[in-house]
């Protein structure tokens, strides 16, 4: 990381707001920075893209401009379960990607785009490195909703390195929805616009790659500026920021979160995160085998699932063996395939094959 501080990084994202009124007095007066219809809010001037970068807003959050609560303190990685992982932008610049793998790092996504102008000149390098140290890889998309379609700004994203393979070391596309590190916290735009605004890149990201994308944002941001929308949570991976001990509560329509990104700081360069599952679960996240991962094992240990039963616990079994390398839908539904594919999975494990998945077979599936 370069020798700038993340304290430096706060101060900038902090000051972002007071840089875009700055730019309206001098380019169109003072009339035209009072006058901003909320219908029809303005482009925003790109001034700053290479700070701009997942949690910059949790950070202008954090020195005040609206609610902290999603920004501090910061979670410590003994309290954070889940595979460790990463995400950078050009404010890292080159990173040492053979260090970070070494350091235990399963999992990075990389900055590519902001808005419809901007590129990361660092993606290329930062993207290919992740990949060829042995890391799965993504990339985001840093999302400036008031400056064009959801679409349009879907395409220059996948244009400009938003793809994906199913060659289960990359992950699908990411939108950065966040805190406007420029103004207004929601861009200027009503719940139902931004609401609008998402489906729109989600859509056309899904139209363009096959994969929808996951959601970076924070549960305070998406209850404000969607009205705590419930419309993604059957299609999108939520990627979640919070910087406490927990993940707290998700925003609407996710049962679980994919990823937490619960430190700006830490092991790893850039934001710190954590793979909600087990590295066959994140190679099936990889591949689109699995759909959203399945939460960790209750603590009282493994339930008992067999045919005809369905539920959350089923969809975890077909989601698991899935990333053995079947094909199920993840329905929720344990019938005729399921039982199939779970005495499969038994007889190729040396298990007993009844069909029945008991604590051994989850063992196996998870890898533990």
């Amino acid at each position: 990381m370069p020798p700038t501080s993340s304290l430096v990084r706060r101060l900038i994202c902090a000051a972002a707001p007071l840089t875009a009124t700055a730019l309206l007095f001098l380019t169109a007066g003072p009339a035209a920075a009072s006058a901003r219809p909320a219908a029809a809010p303005a482009a925003t001037v790109l001034t700053h893209p290479e700070a701009d970068f997942a949690g910059a807003g949790l950070h202008r959050a954090a020195a005040g401009a609206h609610s902290a609560s999603a920004a501090t303190p910061e979670a410590t990685p003994a309290a954070v379960a889940g595979l460790p992982g990463l995400d950078v932008s050009d404010w890292q610049g080159t990173v040492n990607w053979s260090s970070v793998h070494s350091a235990g790092a399963t999992f990075a996504y990389v900055k590519a785009t902001e808005g419809t102008t901007y590129t990361s000149p660092s993606f290329s390098g930062q993207y290919t490195g992740a990949y060829n140290a042995g890391l799965v890889h993504g990339a985001y998309h840093f999302a400036i909703p008031n400056n064009s379609t959801g679409a349009v700004q879907a395409d220059y994203f996948v244009g400009h390195g938003g793809g994906w393979s199913a060659d289960g070391r990359t992950l699908p596309p990411a939108l950065d929805i966040e805190y406007n590190p420029y103004g207004a916290t929601c861009y200027g735009l009503s719940q139902s616009a931004m609401v609008t605004w998402i489906r729109s890149f989600s859509d056309e990201v899904h139209a363009r790659t096959g994969r929808y994308p996951a959601i970076y944002t924070t549960t305070d941001w998406w209850t404000t500026c969607t009205g705590n929308n419930s419309g993604f949570g059957a299609t999108n991976p939520l990627w979640v920021a919070r910087y406490t001990g927990s993940v707290g509560t998700l925003p609407a329509g996710w049962s679980a979160q994919t990823i937490w990104q619960y430190a700006d700081s830490g092991t790893f360069p850039g934001d710190q995160d954590s793979f909600n599952g087990s590295a066959a679960a994140l190679t099936a996240f990889a591949k689109g085998t699995g759909g959203t991962p399945p939460p960790p094992p209750p603590s009282a240990g493994w339930p008992t699932v067999k045919q005809g039963q369905s539920g959350e616990a089923v969809r975890a079994i077909q989601y698991l063996l899935n990333a053995h390398g079947t094909s199920l839908t993840v329905d929720g539904q344990f019938g005729p395939g399921t039982d199939t594919a779970v005495r499969t999975f038994q007889s190729a494990h040396s298990l007993t094959v009844d069909g029945i998945v008991g604590t051994n077979t989850w063992k196996a599936l998870v890898g533990s």
